[in-house]
């Protein structure tokens, strides 16, 4: 279906609207959730409970003073942040947030544009914004900025392999890369033969693919540099990030690309695992459920879930370090996303009922997590005995059972004030009182 020129014009307003709506929402929610964690009340003067202090705060920054510090790159440092924010927000424009609806007597779906791979867009779109955050680190002229590109470099290409691995298994049991497809194969209420049985299982692929779903969350939180991996821009070590030398409307700029990323990813999820825009049980009972308007609505309230796991994630776990980080992504996530797209291969070779292919992608999804939080449980290490050390091989250290010797001074004034020493007014013992 092809729409008409004034269609996909209000699609782009429309998709640019919500997004930037969300994206005001979304900073104040979070502000407010990590407020509440905190026991502190969060925003709540700026409009009715605080809702108008993002916007506040954007305008505030688009007003300040925009410094351009000397030795930058001027036109690469001006160009970076255009180019996170493009990237975000491109990456929505092939996500379908409903189903067929009628706009001014148009028939059209909720969707600006699809295409056979539309899950491939959304992945180069989100590795494309890691141009920016390179090229800004690069032309500040400054070490910390380049330092943080680096950064955040290195952990988007490491976690995009994870992420890219794990939503193979999508591909696999879909059949395609079109994200309408698969939106369309996740529906509810699709009758299996079970073991001889006639049932209906739920075909959402967060249920039949959780390893995947696992992987895939914990990836998307490394992509878009959030807490705990918000590694790009730690202050301990960074002073900022890669935008130390930004200011004014650029660094609000790369503040909306982020959250926009977030929102981005929160959408290919849902898409992805939660069935998108189709209705939850048991509000999928309901006939008229996912038509119409309403599944716009059930859409954002899943994107709105997913958006809470990343200020949840933020306002609990203390950020990790850099070599742990990479450890998980590369030793961790990668290995398993391997073993477990093998794995699916071998289920759908050897069954070729879909009720038993369901069946044991449940055991063996249940079997894989268990492995994986085995892997990843903290283990208790013996503590050695303890030994002196003389300093050889190492660095010299005072014994363990060293007991400091009273002190001389306090000894003498102690028998000064006991009669038994030199007098109490002049002498030796009353330096020792006045220095005591």
């Amino acid at each position: 279906m092809i729409d008409v020129w004034w269609l996909l014009i209000l699609k782009v307003v429309g998709i640019f609207a919500f997004l930037v709506l969300v994206t005001l929402f979304t900073i104040w929610f979070e502000r407010r959730v990590v407020g509440r964690m905190q026991h502190r009340p969060g925003p709540n003067r700026v409009g009715p409970f605080g809702l108008l202090q993002s916007l506040a705060d954007g305008l505030k920054l688009a007003f300040k003073e925009d410094i351009l510090p000397r030795g930058v790159d001027r036109w690469v440092f001006v160009l970076a942040p255009v180019i996170s924010t493009t990237a975000a927000f491109t990456g929505f424009a092939v996500i379908p947030f409903g189903p067929e609806v009628s706009i001014f007597g148009e028939q059209t779906s909720l969707q600006l544009a699809e295409v056979p791979v539309g899950v491939l867009v959304v992945l180069a779109a989100s590795a494309m914004g890691v141009y920016g955050v390179v090229l800004a680190g690069w032309s500040s002229g400054s070490t910390y900025p380049l330092l943080g590109g680096m950064r955040s470099a290195a952990q988007m290409i490491s976690y995009e392999i994870g992420m890219g691995l794990s939503i193979v298994a999508v591909f696999m049991a879909a059949s395609t890369l079109s994200t309408r497809e698969i939106v369309a194969a996740q529906a509810d209420g699709t009758p299996y033969q079970l073991l001889g049985m006639d049932v209906q299982l739920p075909s959402w692929y967060v249920l039949l693919l959780f390893p995947s779903f696992l992987i895939f969350m914990i990836s998307i939180v490394g992509e878009t540099n959030r807490a705990p991996f918000d590694l790009a821009e730690a202050e301990s070590e960074l002073v900022g990030g890669f935008h130390t030398e930004y200011s004014s409307l650029k660094f609000a700029l790369f503040f909306l690309a982020e959250y926009v990323a977030m929102v981005v990813m929160s959408g290919l999820a849902v898409t992805m695992f939660l069935g998108g825009w189709h209705a939850p049980w048991p509000l999928s009972l309901w006939g008229e459920a996912n038509t119409g308007w309403w599944p716009f609505l059930w859409f954002t309230l899943k994107v709105m879930g997913f958006l809470f796991m990343f200020v949840w994630l933020r306002g609990t776990l203390p950020r990790l370090r850099y070599d742990q980080f990479m450890h998980l992504g590369w030793k961790v996530l990668v290995p398993a996303s391997l073993v477990w797209i093998i794995a699916i291969s071998g289920i759908r070779s050897a069954a070729r009922d879909e009720g038993d292919r369901a069946l044991w992608l449940t055991v063996l999804g249940l079997v894989f997590i268990a492995a994986l939080l085995g892997y990843l449980w903290p283990r208790r290490r013996p503590v050695p005995p303890a030994t002196a050390d003389s300093g050889a091989g190492g660095f010299p250290v005072p014994p363990l059972d060293l007991v400091v010797p009273p002190n001389p001074r306090a000894k003498r004034l102690a028998a000064t004030r006991a009669g038994t020493g030199p007098a109490s007014g002049s002498g030796e013992g009353a330096d020792d009182e006045k220095e005591v």
